[in-house]
């Protein structure tokens, strides 16, 4: 029973490091070309420049990229948290 669990943890770390990793950079990308305009005025520079950038931020172990890459699984586990906290309170 503790193997099937720790597997699911980590099945969902994966996932959601996966998502922070592959996606976020690419809808960071989208909202802020939508909200605010181009990324650079430099014609090459797009979505996967800023992936790019936030990819070699993470090599570098700078902990904005950290924290934007982790922040998906960081709030899965807090509304996990909340949710068992809500279903424990006495009514």
């Amino acid at each position: 029973m503790p193997n099937d669990t720790l597997r699911r943890e980590i099945i969902i770390a994966a996932a959601f490091f996966a998502l922070g990793f592959f996606i976020l950079p690419f809808a960071i990308y989208w909202v802020g070309r939508e909200l605010i305009g181009n990324y650079s005025t430099d014609a090459t520079a797009g979505a996967l420049a800023l992936a790019e950038g936030i990819w070699a931020d993470l090599l570098s172990f700078r902990l904005a990229a950290w924290v934007l890459v982790l922040t998906p699984y960081a709030l899965a586990q807090l509304v996990r948290l909340t949710r068992r906290l809500w279903l424990a309170a006495p009514l």
